[in-house]
């Protein structure tokens, strides 16, 4: 039996490995090609530089505004996360904690954006935008991504404060503790695991979103950094050195907030487990 439990332990333990490497690769693969010029690239593309230099991260920020596109992505991504959070949380806690006609329907209507792909909806997006004057600006952007947000947001919460015992709630309210005091008080702490699980998994497809941008940006100075990636991108000649020094960049945002939320975000998934 022991034998069994070693030799189970090992292949997991491989197959743990060779996940973690299969990870890593394309990522450190990414960085290193970063640092080669473009011919280097077709000669060596899986070998380490010959000389290791800056010159495209250099090159990246002299010729394009890309300081600007990262602000503009950052100011995106953030102000539509905490909009998604706030929004999602006061929602589910009505749904979860009150009584109402129609509260179920209410919860399967935010459910029914997670079936519905918000794309379908792109020219009625668009037309809203040209009518409420937001059309070529960042609110716009915000906006959508709130949008496309909120249903997983709601989804998640929900059942994460149903969890929580009806008890705390009373005990507050006997201590006269108002409804928004017990949500933010209570309810808040609480959930935080969930609230890390909503926005990362959030923040990734907001960060990199390049078709609502693509749409409702026309200005330079306030495209993201998807929508400036591609401007990259030559008809006769392409520099992937300086692509892949974009792409290394703009994935750091994404690391580091991973990795700020990283351990709410694994409470938030153990709990998810242990419910299911």
């Amino acid at each position: 039996m022991k034998i069994k439990d070693g030799l189970l332990k090992s292949l997991l333990s491989i197959i743990l490995i060779i996940y973690a490497v299969s990870i890593f690769f394309p990522i450190l693969l990414m960085l290193l090609t970063s640092l080669k010029g473009n011919r280097e690239i077709f000669t060596n593309p899986y070998g380490l530089p010959h000389i290791f230099n800056l010159d495209n991260y250099i090159k990246l920020i002299k010729i394009s505004n890309y300081l600007v596109y990262f602000k503009n992505s950052i100011i995106v991504a953030v102000t539509s996360i905490f909009l998604i959070l706030i929004i999602s949380s006061l929602a589910s806690f009505v749904i979860a904690k009150y009584r109402f006609m129609g509260d179920r329907f209410l919860y399967f209507y935010f459910i029914a954006g997670l079936i519905i792909p918000i794309k379908l909806g792109t020219i009625g997006i668009l037309k809203t935008m040209i009518t409420l004057h937001l059309f070529d600006s960042i609110a716009s952007l915000v906006i959508v991504n709130v949008a496309m947000g909120i249903p997983f947001g709601v989804f998640v919460l929900t059942d994460f404060i149903r969890m929580i015992p009806e008890e705390l709630s009373n005990s507050a309210r006997i201590d006269g503790c108002s409804e928004p005091k017990i949500f933010y008080k209570i309810i808040v702490p609480l959930i935080r695991p969930a609230l890390a699980a909503v926005a990362i998994i959030n923040f990734i497809p907001i960060w990199n979103d390049f078709w609502f941008p693509l749409v409702l940006i026309r200005s330079d100075n306030i495209k993201t950094v998807p929508l400036a990636t591609a401007l990259l991108y030559g008809q006769y000649e392409t520099n992937f050195g300086l692509i892949f020094a974009v792409l290394s960049m703009a994935s750091l945002p994404v690391i580091i907030f991973y990795l700020i939320l990283s351990r709410q975000f694994i409470k938030g998934l153990a709990a998810g487990a242990l419910k299911g």
